[in-house]
């Protein structure tokens, strides 16, 4: 499984984000240890108060876990993963807080380490994190038989397609898939040999070239987001520059939006917010369904939650009462017969944890499938409403070039591309 880690602080807002409910299927607080707060958000405060008897500024330690996709992985294998993490890493029995995420049909997990030794009131080092994790990513790989992908192969590079969560929010805003965006560069850059040509690759795909603050190439949609060109392409800015030149004769970003702006009417707009609002309304059933199903879920795990709960303090007490008290329980111990059945009880009280645990596994593992038929139909039509915008963007570049030359005398060109982009328009969201 892909391990991502993190020194960080802001103790407050990483609670709050691991709690999220809104944007995940299922939370799930797995585990408290060595806090004496009760929920994440009091555990992650108890890790900052003590912090603050140091000099240390970044004093957590966060790690995701992800699994590939379509393949069920257990309780158990991930907290492995996450005691070999904690070895690894050198925090071995320092305070953590383990956290499930479901969305999609996919799970994954979260730990934050206090990095505060407490005894010795100093931060604990992680030298080489990044290659520690990476080396525990392959063997986990490896050893469960899992297709790795090329960013952990030895032999292989990182996928051009990786991005950051600023790429990611960013994308979210745009309702776009941020792999959609960075692949539009991408197949822009690869067509192009130089400056005039890749300025046109792009404006085909909605961008158009900029200069930006530090004198780098950025690119802007119709809706004003910049883009910086380097980090969509996965190159660094010095080859951007030996292929393009310098940048210095383009618009600057606010000049480019402004320019935008004079050449998308408010009509190109209103065809961008109609296809907008057909896409929501083509989601609108499926979110129905992934809420209804979202919310079965629950109650389906809240009832196991408290039949397990139940069943382990009635099977507690019974393991209580095997022990006798008074002059009897005295006996006992004098004779090794208490050891003897404390040393029972241990080993039935492990084998019912982990019968709860299969249990968990088992129920999880039958609502992820449900969980992932749906997700199939989902995808189909986030595939359609990509090539819609495919189209849309192709079709609000004829109407910008379209405007360009509406001064001409000869030839009417506004009337006949908007015409044009009205027709592909629906034709597109005919498909």
């Amino acid at each position: 499984m892909i391990l991502k880690g993190s020194q960080r602080s802001g103790a407050a807002n990483l609670s709050r984000h691991l709690m999220n409910d809104r944007d995940n299927d299922h939370v799930a607080l797995y585990e408290l240890r060595g806090f004496v707060g009760r929920d994440l958000h009091e555990a992650l405060a108890e890790a900052y108060a003590i912090s603050k008897g140091t000099k240390c500024q970044q004093f957590m330690f966060s790690l995701s876990l992800n699994p590939p996709k379509d393949v069920d992985v257990s309780e158990q294998t991930f907290i492995d993963a996450i005691d070999r993490a904690e070895e690894a890493l050198g925090l071995e029995n320092q305070p953590r807080a383990i956290v499930f995420h479901e969305k999609e049909g996919r799970r994954h997990a979260h730990v934050v380490w206090s990095r505060i030794d407490g005894r010795e009131m100093k931060a604990i080092n992680l030298p080489h994190y990044k290659n520690r994790l990476m080396g525990l990513a392959r063997e986990l790989y490896l050893e469960h038989g899992w297709d790795m992908p090329d960013g952990l192969r030895r032999d292989g590079g990182r996928s051009p397609l990786n991005f950051t969560l600023d790429e990611w929010q960013q994308a979210k805003r745009l309702k776009l898939d941020p792999r959609e965006i960075k692949q539009s560069f991408q197949e822009a850059w690869q067509r192009s040999d130089n400056l005039a040509s890749f300025d046109h690759a792009l404006e085909e795909r909605g961008y158009f070239l900029a200069r930006g603050d530090r004198r780098g190439f950025v690119a802007v949609n119709i809706d004003g987001e910049a883009f910086s060109v380097p980090r969509m392409v996965g190159i660094k800015s010095k080859d951007v520059k030996a292929k393009l030149g310098e940048p210095d004769m383009l618009r600057s970003v606010d000049g480019t939006r402004e320019m935008i702006a004079r050449k998308v009417d408010d009509k190109i707009r209103d065809f961008i917010g109609q296809v907008d609002r057909k896409h929501e309304d083509d989601f609108k059933p499926l979110e129905v369904s992934r809420d209804a199903m979202t919310a079965q879920h629950r109650e389906e795990r809240l009832r196991l939650s408290e039949a397990q709960k139940a069943r382990w303090h009635k099977e507690t007490r019974e393991r209580s009462s095997r022990l006798n008290k008074g002059l009897r329980g005295l006996w006992d111990t004098l004779r090794g017969q208490t050891a003897k059945i404390k040393k029972e009880n241990e080993i039935e009280a492990w084998q019912c944890a982990k019968r709860d645990q299969a249990q968990r596994d088992d129920l999880i593992m039958a609502q992820m499938v449900d969980r992932r038929s749906l997700q199939t139909e989902i995808e189909k039509l986030r595939r359609k409403h990509a090539h819609n915008r495919a189209l849309l963007m192709r079709d609000v570049q004829h109407v910008i070039q379209a405007k360009d030359r509406e001064n001409d005398p000869e030839h009417d060109y506004e009337r006949e591309r908007i015409r044009d982009f009205e027709h592909n328009r629906n034709r597109g969201l005919d498909r």
